[in-house]
């Protein structure tokens, strides 16, 4: 998929990035990469339902602009191939997999809601692949309301096409004025890229990562205590998908943790808040 001038040429736009496949366990792993080639790459681990196309580009410009970004579709998502795994921890193993196979010594984690579980794995499997987390819309095992997020994405799915809307409006967004506003735009942002676009979730897919989510909220509590690295916590204030407690709950338990909330936003706040997201995710990521 790649020729000798591509590799020479830094992407420095998530539309423009091509997609890329690196075979590892069995697997063919989807992946687009942007931004400088040196330093420690950040690895974008998606949420419920996601391919490559779902990334916010405004999120991966601003963290590409100062740092190698590596987004990925899962074992059986999008264009990787193989079966979606049931279980948050096998995503893990497929992530850590896919990773080595790039070849990098050390990585930052930008975990958004399931990718945030994925993360949390990772960092507790393989301390050492891992120097600083972002943990973004998301929560600890057996975390408040997990369990509720198969029944909150069906309704809301049902919802969406009631009214002929993306879901997204509904799970990612406050019903405010602001929040309808910012989820609009957030859409639109999805459909820059016009070319070479990825191939959407299968329902088979979509129904195995909702059963590995259900199971992270029944799991009993981990020793988040483990993990040591640096880790920035964010959320919108009202996130309904995965409650934004979940979020405070993470950043108490961590020991090297901080905390940021944005008003009137919800489970996707990183999205709407991404003029303010990107300049603390890059000051923390530089630290």
């Amino acid at each position: 998929m790649t020729n000798d001038q591509e590799t020479h040429h830094v992407v420095t736009s998530y539309t423009d990035a091509p997609t890329r496949t690196i075979a590892a366990g069995g697997v063919n792993f989807a992946y687009r990469e942007l931004g400088p080639k040196t330093g420690v790459p950040v690895i974008f681990l998606t949420h419920l339902a996601a391919v490559l196309d779902n990334w916010d580009p405004r999120v991966v410009d601003g963290i590409a602009a100062k740092h190698r970004v590596i987004t990925f579709d899962n074992r059986g998502v999008g264009a990787s191939t193989g079966s979606t795994p049931d279980t948050i921890a096998a995503m893990a193993k497929d992530a850590v997999t896919f990773i080595r196979a790039l070849g990098p010594g050390q990585v930052d984690l930008l975990g958004f809601s399931m990718g945030g579980m994925i993360a949390q794995v990772i960092a507790q499997d393989e301390p050492h692949l891992v120097r600083k987390l972002i943990l973004a819309g998301t929560g600890p095992a057996g975390g408040q309301g997990i369990k509720n997020v198969t029944r909150i994405s069906h309704l809301d799915t049902i919802r969406g096409l009631l009214t002929f809307q993306d879901p997204k409006q509904f799970l990612f967004f406050t019903r405010t004025p602001n929040g309808r506003q910012a989820g609009r735009e957030f859409l639109a942002r999805l459909k820059e890229r016009a070319q070479n676009r990825d191939k959407a979730i299968s329902l088979r897919s979509y129904a195995a990562q909702l059963k590995a989510i259900h199971r992270w909220g029944l799991e009993q509590p981990s020793d988040l205590s483990a993990i040591h690295q640096p880790v920035l916590v964010a959320n919108g204030e009202s996130d309904k998908m995965v409650p934004t407690t979940n979020s405070a709950d993470l950043a108490r338990r961590l020991p090297d943790s901080e905390l940021v909330t944005y008003p009137d936003a919800g489970h996707g706040g990183i999205f709407q808040f991404h003029a303010q997201f990107v300049p603390k995710a890059l000051q923390f990521l530089g630290r």
